[in-house]
């Protein structure tokens, strides 16, 4: 696979020992996958006591057959020497109130071709922007997750075209693929969450391309999800993934617009008139794969329109996993019980409150479970206090327990976060919560409410055809 630099419209070209900022765009052109064009003009560059940092994003063994188009060769406005050990938290605070353009410029000019542009195919277009407005080259890399909507795929193109850039794709194992489809089918996210379909999809081909890098720039913002970035800094040693060097601290991560608010995002598009998603004029904000991403409500926060049948909490993919606090971390991954006291204990309060509702602990759920003639069907809630879709739900649960008192239907609730979560994923078929599940009379199966609409009249109506 031929990978093709990607700089700004300003090409870069050599003239004598020293590399130009720009040039005229026909002094040097990318060349097409598959060919290579040499420039006009050569240089010789002395390399002793440099060490050569150019390597694609794709960082894979480099084949014996492959061709490496030479302009990435001469991408950088100099080949980076080694830097000494920097205290990038003490960077951040220093440009916390630089703008998103001193940012870009900053980061460019450390790392020059070691650095490159994640792309997502939404507002990330700014980033672009911005780094054209440098003056300096630059590349762009983007995810192709193979499950993208039209419209993204069609916007990819034209950043291409107006840019005059080449994005360089990143894709999925296919072998990887082909097991979890083939295992679990192509819609698994719904059902048992989405981390592993991102981690195939996603994560491993980015930290395939990190790998070939020293740093990368992102388009985090803190109004993007308070729950997990709203801390985010302008420039950080990335938690999670590792770079060129490889190890603990080898990549660094910059959020020139951690900053900014949204509005202002697209304020800075219209005024500099780029190409934007389509999907953002039917109501996407946050653009994800197209199973996974879905318009949000005016009123509505933008990761909303993110893996929304899930907890509330869960909104990051894995590429940004290390924005999770602890506490968030502990109960996205199902150990955490809502907040704890010192000794362990859930301080949260608990919801679903009310006479006419059962209370399930483990041994009356596993009871239930057993039963196969069953003297009157259940409804059963599987809930965590400390989800807000549970909370939403609370009132018009109660009031069908209250309205179904003395029907010979019971009503009942059983918290399935913390330790009880993997019985209830393996037992109870808990995917995210709530789970509402329908225990028939004379079945020992229960059924799985699918719809997201938990108003009584809905919940009544499910009840009513099965019992």
């Amino acid at each position: 696979m031929a990978f093709a630099l990607t700089t700004s419209s300003s090409s870069t070209a050599i003239s004598g020992s020293s590399f130009p900022r720009s040039t005229s765009s026909s002094d040097l052109k990318v060349p097409q996958i598959g060919s290579v064009r040499l420039p006009e003009r050569h240089a010789t560059v002395n390399l002793s006591r440099r060490r050569c940092a150019v390597k694609a994003v794709n960082a894979d063994p480099k084949r014996n057959d492959s061709i490496v188009p030479l302009a990435a060769t001469v991408a950088a406005p100099e080949l980076l020497e080694k830097e000494e050990a920097e205290d990038f938290q003490q960077l951040a605070k220093e440009l916390d109130n630089a703008s998103p353009l001193e940012i870009m410029d900053k980061a460019l000019e450390k790392f020059g071709d070691d650095i490159a542009i994640a792309f997502s195919g939404a507002e990330d277009v700014a980033l672009i922007e911005y780094a054209k407005l440098t003056g300096r080259p630059f590349r762009v890399f983007s995810l192709d997750t193979g499950r993208l909507n039209p419209e993204t795929y069609r916007f990819f193109s034209e950043v291409e075209k107006h840019y005059g850039i080449r994005i360089e794709y990143m894709f999925p194992d296919a072998v990887e693929v082909q097991a979890l489809v083939r295992s679990k089918g192509l819609f698994s996210f719904y059902e048992d969450g989405h981390q592993e379909c991102c981690r195939v999809r996603k994560v491993r081909p980015l930290r395939r391309a990190l790998k070939g890098l020293r740093a990368w720039i992102t388009g985090q913002r803190k109004d993007q999800s308070p729950g997990t970035r709203s801390e985010v800094p302008v420039v950080q040693v990335d938690p999670v993934f590792e770079g060129l060097d490889g190890g603990i601290g080898s990549l660094v991560k910059w959020n020139p617009v951690a900053n900014v608010d949204g509005k202002d995002i697209w304020n800075f598009l219209r005024a500099m008139n780029v190409p934007v998603n389509g999907l953002h004029s039917q109501g996407y904000v946050s653009i994800g794969c197209e199973p996974c991403t879905r318009p949000v409500l005016p009123g509505q926060h933008e990761r909303e329109g993110r893996w929304w049948w899930e907890d509330a909490k869960a909104k990051e993919c894995g590429l940004h996993k290390g924005n999770l606090k602890e506490d968030t971390a502990a109960q996205v991954n199902g150990i955490g019980n809502g907040a704890a006291s010192a000794n362990g204990s859930a301080t949260e309060s608990d919801i679903f409150n009310s006479q006419s509702l059962v209370t399930l602990s483990r041994t009356g759920i596993e009871n239930l479970a057993r039963l196969e003639n069953r003297k009157e069907p259940w409804l059963v809630v599987l809930y965590a206090p400390w989800c807000r879709f549970c909370q939403a739900m609370e009132d018009s649960y109660v009031e069908l327990a209250e309205k179904l008192a003395g029907s010979g239907m019971k009503i009942a609730k059983f918290r399935a976060d913390g330790e009880q979560k993997e019985y209830a994923k393996r037992e109870l078929q808990l995917g995210s919560f709530p789970t509402i599940l329908f225990f028939p009379k004379h079945s020992s199966k229960p059924i799985k409410y699918a719809s997201e609409t938990r108003d009584v009249d809905s919940l009544m109506a499910f009840i009513n055809a099965l019992r």
